[in-house]
């Protein structure tokens, strides 16, 4: 058996380990580069792949979509074939009645109608489709003129607006050029005129200083004689005057004195005036900062301000229109205000009224009415209980829904009925006693002119007036005959004397 012999490895150099470092990446950038390419070109197969299956699906669909199109269609026009066939088939009908109820001598000239009828519809198709192809190469003649027309005129306009243009850009040009011009020419006269009114005005200012000074020389001198005139007279009515005045001056020198006194005092006050005046001047310089702060704070409520005005205005237009609205209803509401305090006040005086007639009853209150003002019911229990049970929507009269309202005042009818009983019982009293005063006034006036004796008593009946055991009564006459046709005589009273009466009554 023969031996295979080994063979050693030979180290390799450093170029050599650098080529074959640089094959390798090459193999691996071809590697890289072959796959992006496969992977390119299965993503575009599947592109083409999708796009047709996307493209059959879409035709699939269509030619789906049109079948159902169709036979939608279909249903649509056999229904309207089937009302035209019966349509048909009616007017058919009508007509086969109307040549069979024709005689058979009228067949021939039907049929000789109907192929007339055919050959006129024939020769009016022809002449329509005719004078339709005339009038279509009429249409195509005028719309190309109307073209040739519509571009000439452009043409036309197109050259005016550029000449136009041209123009007016020129005349601009040569206004402004003419502009320049006069304003040059107006500021040289402005200045020509300046230059003589300034010096026109200093010429008439040299006369007006020297007639000035004239007149002031002329002036002086005037004034010094009036002034050395004036001084004579000062000077006697001085002399006069401290003639005269002797005695003032005394005065005034204690006056001196006391001016003196309060010149010290003055002197004091400036002094702390100036002390104030210091403060008054620090004051104004913090017044400066703070004025300073303040128009800062004056900007941004200046700001404020301008919104607040917008906001105002909207509001003055809200409020004009709810001033309306308010107007109306301040009028309705003084109206009512004034009804109710004509009402209130009518009630107020009722209310003074009845509490001063309450204060007034209060004094002639018995001890009894003083301790039970209300009297108790006159009603039983059962009557009682019957009307506290009673539903107030079962009372129908006006008077009855009044007297459940006002059943607070129930204590006060319990005193008004009490008192209107006692008005009436003491009014029938009084009745009574002025019958019995004026029985006993009468019994007195008789007892009196008894016991009295005067010439008006002795005028009139008395029975106690007797003389010769007689009285001045009249006597009884016997009770004449009634005759027919007689009157009635005076009815007779009998009078009993007021001392008989005392006596046995009392």
């Amino acid at each position: 058996m023969s031996k295979k012999g080994k063979k050693a490895k030979v180290p390799l150099s450093d170029e050599e380990q650098l080529l074959l470092f640089q094959q390798k990446l090459l193999a691996e950038e071809e590697m890289s580069k072959r796959k992006e390419r496969l992977l390119n070109q299965f993503l575009k197969d599947k592109l083409a792949k999708e796009e047709h299956n996307s493209a059959l699906n879409l035709n699939k669909i269509n030619t789906q979509w049109r079948t159902v199109l169709r036979e939608v269609k279909t249903r649509e026009l056999h229904k309207d074939i089937e009302i035209l066939s019966q349509t048909f088939e009616r007017v058919v009908d009508c007509k086969d009645s109307v040549i069979k109820a024709s005689s058979l001598s009228k067949e021939t000239s039907l049929a000789k109608d109907l192929s007339e009828a055919e050959e006129q519809y024939a020769h009016a198709l022809r002449s329509h489709l005719h004078s339709i192809d005339q009038l279509l190469a009429l249409q195509r003649c005028r719309l190309n003129l109307l073209e040739e027309n519509y571009n000439m005129e452009l043409e036309a306009l197109t050259k005016e607006f550029e000449t136009e243009r041209k123009t007016i850009i020129d005349q601009h040009e040569k206004e402004i050029h003419y502009l320049q011009d006069v304003f040059m020419a107006m500021e040289q006269n402005y200045i020509d005129s300046e230059y003589e009114s300034k010096l026109e005005f200093q010429s008439m200012w040299d006369d007006l200083k020297n007639k000035n000074l004239e007149e002031k020389h002329f002036l002086r001198l005037q004034l010094e004689n009036i002034v050395e005139d004036l001084w004579r007279r000062f000077q006697d009515a001085l002399k006069n005057y401290t003639d005269a005045t002797e005695d003032r001056k005394i005065a005034f020198e204690t006056l001196k004195v006391k001016d003196e006194k309060s010149s010290k005092e003055i002197e004091v006050q400036m002094k702390k005036i100036q002390k104030l005046q210091d403060a008054i001047i620090i004051l104004k310089g913090k017044i400066l900062v703070h004025s300073r702060e303040s128009e800062e704070q004056n900007q941004d409520i200046r700001e404020d301000k301008e919104l607040v005005l917008v906001q105002l205005r909207k509001l003055k237009a809200q409020r004009t229109q709810a001033r309306g609205i308010a107007q109306e209803n301040l009028v309705k509401l003084t109206l009512e205000s004034n009804a109710t305090l004509k009402a209130l006040r009518e009630i107020v005086d009722k209310g003074e009224k009845i509490l001063k007639l309450a204060e007034i009853c209060r004094k002639f209150e018995t001890e009894e009415e003083k301790v039970l003002p209300f009297y108790s019911s006159a009603l039983t229990p059962a009557e009682q209980e019957e009307i506290e049970t009673m539903d107030p929507e079962e009372f129908k009269e006006e008077l009855g829904k009044v007297i459940m309202d006002y059943k607070g005042m129930e204590n006060f009818w319990k005193r008004y009925n009490k008192v209107k009983l006692e008005q009436l019982s003491l009014r029938h009293r009084r009745v009574q006693l002025l019958e019995i005063n004026e029985k006993l006034r009468e019994m007195l006036r008789q007892y009196l002119d008894g016991i009295s004796v005067s010439d008006e008593v002795l005028s009139q009946l008395n029975p106690l007036f007797i003389v010769n055991h007689r009285s001045n009564l009249p006597q009884l006459l016997p009770a004449p005959t009634a005759q027919p046709g007689d009157k009635k005589p005076p009815a007779t009273y009998s009078i009993i004397e007021a001392a008989h009466v005392v006596s046995h009554t009392l």
